[in-house]
């Protein structure tokens, strides 16, 4: 949630971050108008209260002034629940509004406005045609499309021998390289997570649509485990020193909603898959620079599985509610010859830790403040799976076992 002071004194300049965002303003200048009427019904309050006050000077109030006083007190009264109402209204507002881009972002409304900031590797030259993810996967028995859609429905699957193997086995690399070489706790973490856990990092209320909601209890199946991780420290006032790591795997859910044409065949868009989370909470001033500290171990598994890749900067119009900044790794994949998202690298500053108020203090004696968070894939496994049998494939049909992953499989060499 945006900070109401800037709401209050700087209208104008979060005017012009939506409008950047492509992000519709009615509920802004809603939100704005309950606010001005919010003030003017705590300064009517205040005058009323001076004005009772002044009527009572003495002591015992004489029958005339009681009267007055009583009018006074129900006048006060509607007042207070006028305000009440009235923050109400805003507070629900500001829970639609999203985040204000850092002056760094890029403007634009699309991707078309990303910006490459490095590309690491190069490309492998294929001399044999090149087969999907999901042509390779189906023909070697490592993943079952067909029978993932007969027990749930379509974009759900399964993975068979050697396919679920690799795919533990990747679950396995990314957190050890966290826990170990970059100083990450790990977390497992539930996947079932209330309302007001994912209203504090900001699926609820605006993406209430997109999700996996049980149909009697306040649960959602977690769409990342930046929801139940980050919430870790709701309504806390944390004392330990900062930053905090954590780095969790979970199952994933999200429904996906629409159709996105390739995407909707092999494990690019699925309703369930999984990933390892990374997620800092940082003092202010540590902020931008953990969010490049973040984005290089998130980089890291890339290199060590020796996947080519580039590093993208958002734009205004295409990063994610919550962001203020946000980086995405796209990996290469040969048969569409093209880069593809495996990770979302984003700094929230302070918008999650007011949602769901996680705060810290600056010094041992001073009043707390909002700490700031961000969060990454490292990395959505199901796409780092499908990259790996892309650039590993060989002309015999068989796929040749990254070098950092065959003490996790045995020492096995080739997959086929």
């Amino acid at each position: 949630m945006i900070d109401p002071q800037i709401l209050r004194k700087s209208p104008d300049l979060l005017r012009t971050a939506l409008k950047n965002r492509g992000a519709d303003t009615t509920l802004f200048e809603r939100a704005l108008a309950a606010d001005e009427t919010w003030r003017k019904a705590q300064t009517a309050q205040e005058q009323l209260r001076h004005k009772q006050k002044e009527l009572t000077p003495n002591g015992k109030p004489t029958p005339e002034q009681q009267a007055l006083l009583k009018d006074i007190s129900s006048q006060v009264k509607e007042l207070v629940q006028a305000a009440a109402d009235l923050e109400s209204k805003m507070f629900d507002a500001l829970l639609f509004i999203p985040n204000m881009p850092d002056p760094s972002v890029p403007v634009g409304a699309d991707a078309g406005s990303n910006q490459e900031l490095r590309v690491w590797g190069q490309p492998r030259r294929f001399d044999f045609k090149v087969q999907s993810h999901d042509e390779i996967g189906t023909r070697l028995g490592l993943l079952n499309f067909e029978q993932g859609s007969k027990i749930a429905s379509a974009r759900f699957t399964v993975l068979r021998g050697w396919g679920a193997k690799l795919e533990r086995a990747l679950i396995n690399f990314m957190l050890d390289l966290h826990t170990d070489r970059h100083g990450y706790t790990e977390i497992f973490p539930p996947v079932l997570v209330n309302s007001k856990a994912m209203t504090g990092t900001g699926q609820l209320p605006k993406f209430a649509e997109d999700m996996f909601k049980c149909a009697h209890d306040d649960l959602y199946l977690a769409p990342t485990a930046e929801v139940p991780v980050t919430n870790l420290h709701m309504d806390e006032i944390i004392e330990t020193e900062l930053p905090i790591k954590y780095a969790a795997y979970s199952a994933c859910f999200r429904r996906e909603a629409g159709t996105y044409g390739a995407d909707t065949r092999g494990l690019i868009r699925q309703h369930q898959f999984n990933k390892v989370e990374l997620v800092q909470f940082v003092r202010p001033e540590q902020s931008m620079p953990a969010l490049e500290e973040l984005t290089g171990h998130a980089e890291e598994v890339l290199k060590q599985l020796e996947l080519p890749y580039r590093v993208m900067a958002l734009s205004t119009g295409d990063m994610g509610f919550a962001s203020s900044k946000t980086y995405d790794l796209e990996v290469w994949f040969p048969s569409q010859n093209t880069y593809r998202e495996i990770s979302s690298c984003s700094n929230f500053k302070d918008f999650q830790a007011r949602r769901a108020k996680i705060r810290y203090r600056p010094s041992k004696d001073a009043k707390p403040e909002y700490v700031h968070t961000l969060n990454g894939s490292g990395l959505a496994v199901g796409r780092t799976f499908a990259a790996i049998l892309e650039n590993y494939q060989n002309l015999d049909g068989t796929v040749t076992v990254p070098k950092v992953l065959k003490a996790y499989l045995g020492g096995i060499e080739v997959l086929g």
